[in-house]
């Protein structure tokens, strides 16, 4: 199983270079960033893509990612041009991770004056992921959808990860987990159960996960699950013994990926550093084969 870190994009550079070079020497596989203008009402809170640029400069092994990206306030075009230029500077580093976005200013919900339906923010995401799909593996392409169009683009060529960087498509709903399944090389499961443990939750979604590969004439095997920790009662940091009690549960489940969240003091997630420094050892020595940096064919 992979384990990365999410980072908090709030300090100053060269420090915040430093914790992405800390986090490559205690080999987490990945870094993810939260793509939003603001978090949780923090301030200065650093852009993603322009940060994880910073990042791919600054190191040279560890795996980059959005955890997540979303068409809240991102237009598909320069998006995909966005990560191709990720892609080429990281040297083929970067997987994209995308969710349909939250509501509120608090989760750039409706920072653009828009207050969108649950049917509305769900046709918007199926269509910007469709169209990012698109302009990332054809070249020219035309997309035209009813929120976004481009016309005659090229976007694609010169892609490190070939047909294009992976896609970790975030959806617990039956629309959500067709859009995983179809294009997607990984899904995300985000559980949101702060007095209780996820367990139960995911095992109940990898098997709606599963139900719908099948429907899709999709290997389940084939897509990659990852577990944003950090929202439920699961200590994932409080101590080694913790820690790994955790990761052989969810591995059983079938879990391929988890994101714990970088120390921060003086908030939920707060950790030791010196126990945070021996889970990463326990990950070095436990790591799985590291995941392919050129994802399976994408088509339906």
């Amino acid at each position: 199983m992979n384990v990365g870190v999410v980072l908090w994009p709030v300090h100053e550079w060269p420090e915040m270079g430093r914790v992405w070079q800390r986090a490559e020497e205690l080999g987490f596989h990945t870094g993810w960033l939260y793509d939003h203008l603001a978090w949780r009402g923090h301030s200065p809170w650093d852009e993603a893509l322009t940060s994880l640029a910073a990042a791919a400069a600054t190191t040279s092994r560890i795996r980059l990612g959005t955890l997540v990206t979303s068409p809240n306030f991102r237009h598909p075009l320069p998006t995909a041009h966005a990560i191709k230029t990720l892609d080429r500077i990281s040297g083929g580093r970067i997987t994209v991770g995308v969710g349909a976005g939250g509501t509120g200013h608090t989760s750039d919900g409706d920072v653009l004056d828009a207050e969108w339906s649950p049917k509305r923010r769900a046709d918007r995401y199926a269509e910007w992921v469709g169209q990012l799909d698109a302009l990332l593996t054809e070249s020219p392409v035309t997309v035209r959808g009813e929120y976004w169009a481009a016309r005659d683009v090229t976007v694609a060529p010169g892609l490190v990860q070939l047909p294009r960087p992976p896609f970790y498509v975030a959806g617990e709903g039956p629309r959500g987990m067709r859009l995983a399944v179809r294009h997607g090389q990984g899904w995300i499961a985000n559980p949101a159960s702060p007095d209780e443990p996820a367990l139960p939750l995911v095992r109940s979604r990898m098997a709606w996960l599963a139900e719908t590969c099948e429907a899709e004439g999709r290997d389940f095997k084939t897509l990659r699950k990852l577990l944003l920790t950090g929202f439920t009662a699961d200590p994932w940091t409080s101590s080694l013994a913790d820690f790994t009690e955790l990761y052989e549960a969810y591995a059983d489940a079938g879990i391929t990926d988890v994101a714990l969240h970088w120390p921060r003091p003086g908030t939920p997630w707060a950790a030791d550093d010196d126990v945070f420094a021996e889970i990463a050892q326990f990950c070095r020595e436990r790591s799985a084969t590291p995941e392919d940096t050129a994802p399976e064919d994408t088509a339906p």
